[in-house]
């Protein structure tokens, strides 16, 4: 009985746990495995990733790698082999970042690796070509900023064997969050350094508050410095170097800085840092935002240096973009001649090199194709016709409604070509500026572009959109009221006077709102009449007889009205209408009570008139009560003078109203 019992406890057990499903895992949300082999000090890494998933209609995804191996170097490479200088435990990170892949990148985690000790080998040199501008300080990113997604940036600094400096030290740092932009860009989550920099404060008692005389009295400035340098010109050298630093540091929100000691000549060192993405972004995408990094030697002979760098915010990883400068434009300051700068990028995604590149873009209506200037591309070529034959050179083709840049002759790698593991080599871009025909409407401007790679087919970029922003455009009002029929009963039936002001948005073609508050004076007056013959009165000595008696009444008030909201639409530049709600309150309410009393003398005495104030109330805020309003205006119904007629509805007393005014917006 026992056996039986328990085979019957056995098999609803498995029943039970059969039932239950294992958690699916969602792919988006597998981490980035590290997988490594590791021979003395040298180890050999390759990653393990989800599978990409493609966008219908979109090129093959594709990964690109960023791999930070915990002794402060680096690689771009997908499965590369990395020598420790040191032995010791070292965490291993790795960035992937999926292109033309509609899922999440990979989550990144550290993996911990123990060096041991081996044959005793250099170190792997930086990867080549991080400072092929030829500065002290660079920057590179590992992708373009997504909204809410995570960005490595790797700033690299070094004392350049120009310099003649055995050591140097100074203070590096990275300027961020553009004031350009109501919100912030990034929020810096970590940084990481590995040669002992320590933070300094940028902003306060840093490096820009030496004193400069104090920095041109140290004899090496004089060492380097060009020959018969008086102080006073030493002194203006490091003034203007500080006001040029000052000048960016006006530019950002945001700043980190560190210091560093002893850098010896020849040496490249970096500092890695964990942005994330505001996901407040998202309303900029397309946008290009200014990050800058700063190297302040102490050493005065030193140069001060700058490194600019603009990334474009995206919604995807994709190596082809458009973007736009500047992509909220001030609609005041917008005419003719404003010109808007936006840039192409475009990557070699192939096997083998391109050799001409078609980067075709559609151009809005409101944009003169004939004012379109080239200012800069990668590869650099000439701009124009060839001066040779085979020469490399761009030439721009212009329609009506489009316009291609054609690189010809040119040598753009592949970025899955044999031998190529520098992926800005497979890299580039044009950028150019144009202007409007005229003044544009205040819509959204879109524009997007197609790229062919030799005679393959077109890749689509994403739709830049430049974008006013909103402004404010003040109005003062001034109107004159008038009922459709008078009731002496009610004040608000009676002639009125109208001033106040209004806010709306700036010159708006689309639906508004708009907010208004004045002041409304109502004046009425009733007189009534009665006879009273043969009553005697006197007045003093004289005796007089009233042959008239005459009542007058009269109403003044003062409101105060207050238009929450309103909502309008101009039809075009000429002719505009709204509805909107009104809430009135009294600030003053007085009622004045005149009678006036004709007499006629009695025994010769003079006939006269005498008046009486028989009453005087005043009020102060007695009523309050809300109406609805439509209304037609025509004129300069954006910017500029209109006159406009407003029918007014009282909920309170069932009346109707009308005031007629003239508004001038500016």
């Amino acid at each position: 009985m026992k056996k039986i019992l328990l085979f019957a406890l056995i098999c609803g057990a498995s029943k039970l746990f059969a039932q239950v499903k294992p958690a699916i895992v969602p792919a988006d949300t597998i981490p980035a495995i590290i997988n490594h082999t590791i021979d003395g000090n040298s180890v050999k890494f390759t990653p393990q990733l989800r599978d990409l998933r493609a966008i219908a209609g979109a090129p093959a995804p594709f990964y690109t790698y960023l791999w930070e191996f915990g002794d402060g170097t680096f690689s771009f490479e997908k499965d590369p082999l990395h020598l420790y200088a040191d032995t010791g435990k070292f965490n291993v990170r790795l960035f992937a970042t999926n292109n033309y892949d509609d899922g999440k990148r990979p989550p990144t985690r550290p993996k911990p690796i123990v060096v041991k000790s081996g044959k005793p080998m250099m170190a792997a040199a930086p990867v080549p070509g991080f400072f092929k501008l030829g500065g002290s300080v660079a920057l590179k990113n590992n992708c373009m900023p997504k909204p809410g997604d995570d960005m490595i940036l790797i700033m690299g600094y070094r004392n350049k064997t120009e310099n003649l400096k055995a050591n140097i030290s100074g203070t590096i740092a990275i300027l961020y969050n553009d004031k350009e932009f109501s919100n912030n860009n990034f929020d810096l989550a970590e940084s990481r350094v590995y040669h002992n920099e320590s933070k300094a404060d940028l902003r306060g008692n840093g490096p820009l508050a030496m004193n400069s005389s104090a920095k041109a009295k140290q004899q090496t400035y004089y060492a380097s410095a060009e020959p018969g340098l008086s102080s006073a010109q030493v002194e203006e050298i490091l003034a203007k170097e500080a006001l040029v630093i000052k000048d960016q540091l006006a530019n950002f929100k945001s700043s980190q800085a560190w210091h560093f000691e002893n850098l010896k000549s020849g040496s490249e060192n970096f500092v890695f840092l964990h942005f994330k993405t505001t996901p407040e972004m998202i309303k900029d995408t397309n946008a290009t935002v200014r990050l800058t990094g700063v190297f302040l030697p102490d050493d005065p002979s030193v140069d001060k240096e700058l490194f600019n760098m603009e990334l474009q915010i995206v919604a995807s990883h994709d190596p082809n973009k458009m973007s736009i400068k500047k992509t909220r434009m001030n609609y005041r300051l917008t005419g003719k001649n404003r010109e808007l700068t936006y840039k192409v990028r475009f990557q070699n995604n192939g096997k083998g090199p391109a050799k001409k590149i078609d980067v075709g873009v559609s151009l809005s209506p409101v944009f003169d194709p004939a004012t379109i200037s080239v200012s800069k591309t990668k590869p650099e070529v000439q701009v124009g016709d060839a001066g040779y034959a085979n020469q490399s050179h761009l030439t721009t083709v212009t329609g009506t409604d489009s316009v291609h840049f054609i690189f010809n002759n040119i040598y753009l790698p592949g970025s899955q070509q044999e031998g190529v593991h520098d992926v800005d080599s497979t890299q580039g871009f044009v950028e150019y500026k144009i202007r409007f025909k005229e003044k544009p409407a205040k819509l959204p401007i879109y524009t997007g572009a197609a790229i062919v790679f030799d005679k393959n087919e077109p890749v689509y970029t994403n739709r830049a959109a430049g974008r006013f922003k909103m402004g404010l455009s003040p109005a003062i009002i001034a109107g004159f009221g008038f009922p459709f029929k008078s009731d002496n009963s009610q004040f608000i039936t009676q002639k009125n006077i109208t001033l106040g002001a209004s806010i709306a948005p700036y010159s708006p073609y689309r639906q508004f709102l708009q907010a208004e508050v004045y002041l409304t004076d109502f004046q009425s007056a009733t007189q009534t009449r009665s006879i009273t013959a043969n009553k005697d009165t006197v007045i003093g000595k004289d005796r007089y007889v009233i042959s008239n008696r005459s009542q007058t009444t009269s109403t003044k008030v003062t409101t105060l009205n207050l238009v929450p909201v309103s909502l309008r639409y101009n039809f075009n530049a000429w002719v505009g209408g709204g509805v909107g709600a009104l809430v009135s309150v009294d600030l003053n309410n007085t009622f004045k009570n005149n009678i006036n009393y004709a007499l006629t003398g009695v025994n010769g005495v003079a006939n006269t008139n005498v008046e009486a104030l028989a009453s005087n109330i005043r009020n102060a805020f007695s009523d309050a009560r809300a109406s609805l309003f439509a209304d037609v205006v025509v004129g300069r119904v954006r910017v500029g003078p209109s006159l406009g007629i407003r029918y007014f509805y009282d909920t309170k007393s069932n009346l109707s109203r009308t005031s007629t005014y003239v508004t001038w917006k500016f």
